[in-house]
């Protein structure tokens, strides 16, 4: 066998981040071939990442990227396990990285969820083809001891005319990608900007859709069925239930449609006003929301 010195394990530990244990194992398992030991760690690594996948992951780091010219605009949440990671300046520069590989990504348009086995792992990483997004998220979680997950990314593309903001959290922990149509520039810039700080303080609750049209029906029947089944049993005459459900309805409308919430600013003024006090044709397009560890 051949003899192991330290300064091969320092190389082999520099080269992939190993412990120094697991270095000199696969050093002396590997006879001292340097690569042949890179790849029993990978292996080993990859193997362990595997074994973590069922462990809870949320913590870590959500990041946005917006084009200079306020056209395109992309975000990304990546989950470790502890904050500790999370916050890892590791952990932070990877976490740069992945979203500077979505806004590279043209082909992503909305909002896409990975998770464990998402499609997109299979996606080339753009600093260096030969790997992939999914091989670098398990590299990240050999290396950390932790469960690394790519929870989610999104990327807009504005058409022309129109404009993406963003707000990001100071703690990094929610995220808000907004694209507006007619309207662009500085003042499309703000308002988009405004309005995704408004959507991130998820007041009087977190926005499902832009608009009623927007809503699944489905979710609208549900809470219409209990507001008939709750006038019905206060026992009011049907033409007044009626006009309870309305009511309620509406005022189910003004909590989740994004447009018709107070804005968390001033909340003597909804959205939709805010958007047409910045002159005719502006509207919101789409939106996307990340906040760390939610569903």
């Amino acid at each position: 066998m051949a003899a192991i010195t330290a300064k091969d394990v320092a190389e082999l530990r520099a080269r992939t981040g190993a412990g120094m244990m697991d270095c000199k194992k696969a050093l002396e398992e590997a006879n001292g071939a340097m690569d042949t030991a890179v790849d029993i760690l990978r292996t080993k690594g990859i193997a362990k990442a595997e074994k973590r996948a069922d462990r809870s992951a949320s913590e870590g780091q959500i990041q946005t990227w917006l084009a200079a010219d306020g056209a395109a605009a992309a975000m990304i949440e990546i989950n470790s396990e502890t904050d500790f990671v999370g916050r890892n300046d590791e952990f932070v520069a990877l976490s740069k990285l992945m979203v500077d590989q979505v806004a590279k990504d043209a082909s992503v348009n909305g909002v896409v969820k990975v998770g464990a086995d998402g499609a997109y792992l299979a996606t080339p990483w753009h600093a260096d083809a030969a790997r992939t997004v999914g091989e670098v998220v398990k590299a990240a979680s050999a290396k950390t001891g932790e469960n690394i997950v790519l929870k989610g990314i999104a990327r807009f593309t504005a058409a022309p005319g129109g404009v993406v903001g963003f707000y990001l959290h100071f703690n990094g922990k929610v995220g808000v990608l907004v694209e507006m149509a007619g309207i662009a520039g500085e003042a499309g810039q703000t308002l988009a900007n405004t309005i995704a700080e408004h959507i991130a303080a998820g007041v009087p609750t977190t926005a499902i859709a832009v608009d009623r049209s927007g809503v699944d029906a489905a979710i609208v029947k549900r809470e219409r069925d209990i507001f008939v089944q709750q006038a019905i049993d206060s026992g009011k005459p049907p033409a007044i239930a009626e006009k309870m459900v309305e009511g309620r309805i509406n005022k189910f409308f003004g909590e989740i449609v994004l447009t018709e919430q107070p804005w968390v600013r001033e909340d003597s003024k909804t959205i939709g006003q805010l958007i047409k006090e910045a002159g005719a044709g502006a509207s919101v397009v789409r939106f996307a929301r990340f906040k760390m560890g939610e569903a």
